[in-house]
């Protein structure tokens, strides 16, 4: 059996390869990476890098508008001890995990008792209360792929008030 002489062309290639079929084809070289179908737009540098961010510390500096436990927000930023985040789409979320108790304390039971064996009146010492308020607001700021979470301490009802506003400020800073 003899084969026909392969005549190479000027890229280098074989103009026919031999044992193969008369028809068939060189594959061509496939892309690595084509973007699908849709409105989806895959991120820059490809599928499996990280998205690209704003070079954060071109954002311009400005007077301390807020602060939230160790949340500072700016006019064009919000500096967290996690990094500055740019203000323009930033989410902010605040989660109360306090609790407020009310009890007798200890000194009005013994004010009871004593003026309970002197007359009846002694029991209207059981009508005061002591409130105790105890635990954290969390709040949490995120933008893009940056999240910090910060634990504001709380006593007083009026402190969860006040951490609730200071964070509702924020978020209309950052619409």
């Amino acid at each position: 059996m003899t084969q026909p002489p392969v005549t190479p062309q000027p890229d280098g290639l074989p103009e026919q390869t031999p044992n193969l079929p008369a028809h068939y084809e060189q594959p061509q070289p496939q892309p690595q990476y084509s973007p699908p179908p849709g409105p989806y737009q895959p991120p820059v540098g490809g599928p499996h890098q990280p998205p690209q961010s704003l070079p954060l510390q071109a954002l311009p500096a400005g007077p301390v508008l807020v602060t939230v436990g160790d949340i500072s927000v700016e006019q064009h930023r919000i500096v967290t001890p996690a990094g500055v985040m740019p203000t323009q789409g930033t989410n902010w979320s605040a989660m109360d995990m306090s609790r407020t108790e009310e009890k007798i304390p200890g000194w009005a039971i013994v004010m009871a008792i004593i003026f309970a064996l002197a007359c009846l009146l002694g029991l209207l010492f059981l009508l005061c209360k002591e409130r105790k308020t105890t635990g954290f607001v969390q709040v949490t700021v995120q933008n893009g792929n940056r999240t910090h979470n910060t634990h504001v301490g709380v006593t007083s009802p009026r402190d969860v008030a006040d951490t609730l506003a200071r964070v509702n400020f924020a978020r209309t800073l950052c619409v």
